[in-house]
């Protein structure tokens, strides 16, 4: 697995694709999807830096010019300019809050009301900007939905019970049963995105990751210690 710092060149990002220099568009998304799920930290011996390393590889190799027959390559064409949207993040799109984009080509402060969906329109001033969502491997919306990726006490995640966990968006108390602790996802009804005109309310999905650095006692391992106390005595 590479290590943080480096350079995520052309022949880095097919090395971690292992896809070649004159492979095409189709043959670069089935590589791109082995890889991913040899890397998806939901499955067994994969890693979220290695998955996040994947995915920057193939958005860089898809930015490169398609390779041409012969070795001949011709110079990319100009890219048209970009229309302006406004870029906010996941966590932004749930709660809401005030931050700066440009608008016709000037700094402008908007403040944005929580709910927002991928495709919507802000007002600023007389410019309308449609919204587009950035998210991460620990916070993104899918439709409605909000995925956050949290991390538990890996006692916890093998004997399940009730837990009280901070997310980005505040505390939750969750049950975490088998079903819940085998999948790592936990689905949490209507807590996602909040309603918004037309857009009903989300579900806020939890990715479980395992921390076998935290040393929390989960609730059947202190009813257990409490019963053998009791016992003993």
């Amino acid at each position: 697995m590479l290590r943080a710092p480096y350079e995520m060149t052309a022949d880095v990002a097919r090395a971690l694709l292992g896809s070649s220099a004159d492979a095409s568009a189709e043959a670069l998304t089935a590589a791109f999807r082995d890889a991913a799920k040899r890397a998806h930290p939901d499955v067994e011996g994969g890693d979220a830096t290695r998955f996040r390393q994947v995915v920057a590889a193939y958005r860089l190799l898809q930015r490169l010019p398609p390779p041409i027959p012969g070795g001949i390559h011709f110079p990319p064409v100009p890219a048209k300019p970009r229309a302006e949207r406004l870029q906010i993040s996941a966590l932004t799109a749930m709660q809401g809050g005030t931050v700066e984009t440009l608008a016709a080509g000037r700094k402008v402060r908007a403040h944005l009301p929580p709910g927002l969906r991928e495709g919507d329109t802000v007002r600023i001033g007389a410019v309308h900007l449609p919204v587009s969502i950035q998210g991460d491997f620990e916070a993104l919306v899918r439709g409605h939905d909000l995925w956050l990726t949290v991390r538990l006490p890996a006692t916890l995640m093998a004997d399940g019970g009730r837990a009280v966990i901070e997310t980005p968006i505040g505390r939750r108390t969750v049950w975490i049963n088998r079903e819940a602790a085998e999948r790592r996802l936990l689905r949490l009804p209507e807590q996602g995105l909040p309603a918004r005109g037309p857009h009903p309310a989300g579900h806020l999905f939890l990715r479980l990751e395992p921390d076998a650095a935290a040393r929390a006692e989960s609730p059947a391992r202190t009813l257990l210690r409490r019963f053998a106390a009791a016992w003993a005595a």
